[in-house]
């Protein structure tokens, strides 16, 4: 599993999402990966897009603001500016 495959898996179940659930939310800001292909991000088997990656963060950051938290999923571009730093 890839660290960021690992993170955003790590997140979903931290958000009480299934992976379903988390697909739909996906879909819903306008990711056109399938369900598997979500699934095959999630255990790194696939290698989201930028695209694709943010878009699945956008959904998991809005989980956790329902939850009351703040939006802790980083998007590509904050991995990006974090490892140019490192």
């Amino acid at each position: 599993m890839t660290e960021r495959a690992h993170v955003l898996d790590t997140y979903r179940r931290d958000a009480c999402l299934s992976q379903e659930e988390l697909w739909l939310r996906y879909f819903e800001l306008g990711g056109m990966s399938t369900s598997l292909q979500l699934e095959l991000f999630l255990f790194g088997v696939l290698q989201p897009t930028t695209h694709d990656h943010d878009v699945i963060a956008q959904a998991l950051n809005e989980r956790f603001l329902e939850l009351g938290a703040d939006h802790p999923v980083p998007y590509a571009e904050d991995e990006l500016d974090a490892s140019a730093k490192s």
